[in-house]
């Protein structure tokens, strides 16, 4: 991925929240000339994301640290892989090491859990999707990492589609006046609309909608939906996705199947870093 100095800001600061003043161990008892190399190690099978933001890291302690990717951001990797090493001052490989892993791994679990979610539809044409129920800060990251498991990215924040949702609706007064009013405003952009019933949807179709959010909706419904647009508008099911529902989700139809999960709740990969 691509660093911009707002990424670097932030990791600055993660290091800065771990560092402090100073890491009173490492300083205490290793000699500043000393040199060290170290290798990541794969503890169990994931699939691997955030390589370039790990040597970022390293490379915001030490600039002169020699980080080695051994593979490549969306591999598969099994339990005792080694897929990076580092060399260089082992007070800096100290330093960095714990905000590097956390990041690391953190981007390996939602990684690995978009691949599980993407296997779990093959062949039924439904893509899968984030969503923007992402860790403050590490959007574009977390993101990042969704596209190495092999998921789609839905919109990156509220700058970049119009996606009008209950509150929305509410405050409008309503579906129709909620599209009429969007589609003045931003009339380039693509228009989404969440539904909650198939009046909900036709009457989203009927003010010129672009695609319809299927929110908390039963695979019947699902069904129903989708043979109610005929292919007007693209159909994204939302609410309630699991590993265990959601080949009957895609089976239905759907167009799209968007999952917070991906990022709010995915597990850490269990990674050391060894020297």
């Amino acid at each position: 991925m691509r660093f911009t100095p707002a990424h670097r800001d932030f990791l600055r600061a993660a290091l800065h929240e771990d560092i402090g003043t100073g890491d009173i161990t490492t300083d205490s008892i290793i000699s500043p000339e000393s040199k060290s190399s170290a290798s990541f190690i794969a503890k169990s099978g994931f699939v691997l994301a955030g390589l370039p933001i790990a040597r970022e890291v390293f490379r915001l302690v030490e600039p002169r640290i020699k980080f080695r990717s051994l593979r490549a951001d969306g591999e598969h990797l099994r339990r005792g892989d080694v897929f990076a090493t580092v060399q260089g001052s082992t007070r800096a490989i100290l330093m960095a090491e714990r905000v590097a892993l956390n990041i690391l791994q953190r981007l390996c679990g939602i990684a690995t859990l978009s691949d599980q979610f993407v296997r779990q539809v093959k062949g039924t044409g439904a893509t899968i999707l984030d969503t923007r129920k992402t860790t403050p800060l590490m959007r574009e990251m977390e993101k990042y990492a969704v596209r190495m498991g092999g998921a789609t990215n839905h919109r990156m924040g509220l700058y970049d589609m119009v996606l009008i949702k209950d509150n929305h609706i509410k405050a409008a007064g309503g579906i129709t006046e909620a599209v009429r009013l969007a589609r003045a405003k931003a009339r380039r952009m693509k228009i989404e609309v969440e539904c909650e019933s198939l009046c909900d949807v036709e009457e989203a179709i009927l003010a010129g909608a672009d695609i319809v959010m299927l929110d908390n909706m039963t695979t019947n419904m699902m069904r129903r939906a989708v043979r109610l647009t005929a292919g007007r508008v693209k159909l994204e099911a939302s609410g309630n996705v699991s590993l265990k529902n959601i080949r009957a989700i895609a089976k239905t139809g759907v167009d799209y199947i968007s999952i917070g999960a991906l990022t709010h709740s995915a597990p850490s990969a269990d990674i050391s870093l060894r020297f």
